[in-house]
């Protein structure tokens, strides 16, 4: 299959998908109103409300929502053929995750910039918020361990991937004051003085890791496990202007131009996909995931098509930035379609590999050796085509051992820098884009890690607030310092007890459930405030198919635990499900009386009272 061909179609498909069905929704459902005041305005504290320009928050929200799922899930998927993924990740972002995304932003930023549990209580009832916040905060601590553990795969032993990583944190604490303390409202000058540092970090990176220096930045798996959490405690802590907000901003204009660069490498490249459309393991027992195809590929590709995670950005940090309704098409349902074209351009890049080379890179040896397995045995239980076909030129050609190195995040470097060295003028630059593609990837994960740390801080918060009412106080620093603790602590610690091949199908199951708990209570908020009811079937179809996928997934993984003996897992699965339960059954009779109830005479407005008869 010829690259340019999937691509054309898929572009095609994103462009229309905007410029109608998001704009419809926006238009004729959402009623979008420019006139209203936004949370950022209403409540503005320089620390979480603060108002915001539109460019940069979409690099911020884009940067939030972008981590691994886009990158690592078409990657790990790729086991199945492209064919599967692509379908997914197009029909998923359109009519699922970008729906979704939007439907929660408008929510929050109508109930002044309330967290999807305050949402839940409000618009469906007590026990459905409640169940929504334990299960977010679950599910949050599973996310962020899946990305965490992305990073420790793709860094460690690089100490050129590791000096640009840290050297992106002062940048962007500089890039901050700039913007808010030196020249207030200079978003020019703080874009060229982070790109111009980020590019001298990343040339730089070269220099160290060939130095005596290069042993201060090379750092073992465990070593990452540990300064990764506390990274993210200290992003959670500071206020948003200082290092959240101009760090994702800056990721954002290397993400952005990485995407670029590697569609026009793609455009003038045009790789063959050497992985076959569909592969035998769609029925089970792959190398990389022993699940099949269904549900497993809506579970291991997510973001990149539907994100329960994005839910959590879109209630969290990003209302509480937006300054005009009218931005909410671009920054929810516009960067939701962008996602959907980096997991392309993903699994086209993993796709572009000798798929016996794609499984020797995916695959763990210390797991398969665990097991009592060889080189020689891997190969009689896989067939011949898992013989490693150009490994050792691919590892020679970028300065690394790329076998065994699983988790998808040196896969997708290899495939870039196989792609970018075939351009013009590059063929002796794949060293430089293989380390830079891991820095890009390390990026992308980082910002949302930082982002994903500080609303799960929030929601800690909110439910310590419950029991001690200063403890909810965003604004107040032994109750900031101590949601920030526990959450880094908890996925902190599932990152040092577990392997990818654990944490991933988790992390898709959490993530897609809390998929199912955000399009839950959009359907609330449709039949409750939509112009008309029938609007409600928007968030309702993709409702009903990922409930049945999800709830499939979780069962098959939890017999996997128990096979394993893997309590842990085990038990934050069936809690997963247990929550989501209790919210879907609370929530469908309240739909029952909605739909048979009469249509009032003045429909009511999400965010304002509106006295509203019946009638007759």
């Amino acid at each position: 299959m010829n690259t340019l061909a999937l691509m054309a179609v898929a572009i095609c498909v994103l462009l229309l998908a905007y410029r109608y069905y998001g704009a419809f929704v926006a238009a004729k459902v959402l009623v979008l109103d420019e006139g209203r005041a936004t949370p950022a305005h209403q409540f503005n504290d320089g620390r979480d409300f603060h108002p915001t320009n539109r460019l940069v928050l979409f690099g911020h929200h884009f940067a939030a929502i972008a981590g691994a799922g886009p990158l690592i899930g078409p990657v790990l998927a790729a086991q199945f053929g492209w064919g599967p993924c692509a379908l997914w990740i197009l029909v998923g972002a359109v009519f699922a995750g970008a729906i979704q995304d939007m439907l929660i932003l408008w929510a929050s930023v109508r109930q002044k910039g309330d967290g999807l549990g305050q949402i839940a209580r409000e618009q469906v009832g007590p026990v459905a918020g409640w169940a929504t916040a334990f299960a977010v905060l679950f599910i949050m601590v599973v996310a962020l361990a899946g990305l965490g553990t992305v990073v420790v795969n793709a860094l460690h032993g690089s100490p050129w991937g590791t000096f640009t990583i840290i050297a992106t944190i002062p940048i962007a604490l500089l890039m901050g004051q700039w913007l808010y303390r030196f020249r207030p409202g200079d978003v020019k000058g703080a874009s060229i003085i982070g790109v111009t540092l980020l590019f001298a970090a990343l040339i730089a990176g070269s220099y160290v890791e060939q130095s005596a220096m290069g042993s201060w930045f090379r750092y073992s798996e465990k070593t990452l496990t540990v300064l990764l959490p506390l990274y993210g405690f200290v992003a959670a802590v500071l206020p948003v202007w200082m290092l959240l907000c101009p760090r994702d901003y800056l990721s954002t204009y290397m993400k952005l131009g990485v995407v670029g660069l590697l569609a026009v490498g793609v455009i003038l490249v045009h790789p063959t996909m050497r992985m076959p459309m569909v592969t035998p393991y769609i029925h089970g027992g792959g190398p990389i995931f022993a699940g099949p195809v269904w549900p497993y590929v809506s579970l291991i590709i997510m973001c990149g098509a539907i994100s329960g995670f994005h839910a959590l950005i879109a209630s969290g940090t990003t209302p509480k930035m937006i300054g005009n309704e009218r931005e909410i098409l671009p920054i929810s349902y516009g960067a939701m379609l962008i996602e959907a074209l980096v997991a392309l351009l993903a699994l086209v890049a993993a796709c572009s590999l000798h798929p016996a080379d794609y499984y020797n890179i995916n695959i763990d040896p210390r797991a398969y050796h665990a097991a009592g397995y060889s080189a020689q045995a891997l190969v009689a239980k896989y067939g011949p085509a898992f013989q490693a076909q150009d490994l050792s030129h691919l590892s020679h050609m970028v300065r690394a051992n790329v076998g065994g190195r699983p988790g998808g995040g040196v896969t997708l470097a290899v495939g870039m820098a196989s792609v970018f060295a075939k351009l013009p003028f590059m063929s002796g630059l794949a060293a430089f884009w293989y380390n830079f593609a891991i820095v890009f990837e390390a990026m992308f994960i980082l910002t949302t890690i930082d982002t994903g740390t500080r609303v799960a801080r929030f929601i800690v918060q909110e439910l310590m607030g419950a029991a001690y009412k200063p403890l909810g106080r965003t604004n107040w620093m032994p109750g900031i310092l101590f949601g920030s603790a526990i959450i880094s602590f908890g996925w902190g610690y599932l990152v040092w007890n577990n392997g990818i091949a654990t944490i991933w199908p988790m992390f898709g199951v959490a993530n897609q459930l809390l998929g199912v708990l955000s399009l839950a209570i959009g359907v609330t908020l449709l039949l409750r405030y939509a112009p008309k009811r029938r609007y409600a079937l928007i968030p309702f179809l993709p409702l009903c198919f990922l409930t049945v996928t999800v709830v499939a997934a979780g069962v098959m993984n939890v017999r996997g635990y128990i096979a394993k003996g893997q309590t842990v897992p085990e038990a934050l699965t069936l809690a997963m499900l247990a929550l989501v339960a209790v919210v879907l059954l609370d929530s469908a009779p309240r739909w029952v009386r909605m739909v048979s109830a009469p249509r009032l005479a003045t429909r009511p407005v999400l965010g304002r009272e509106i006295a509203a008869e019946a009638v007759a």
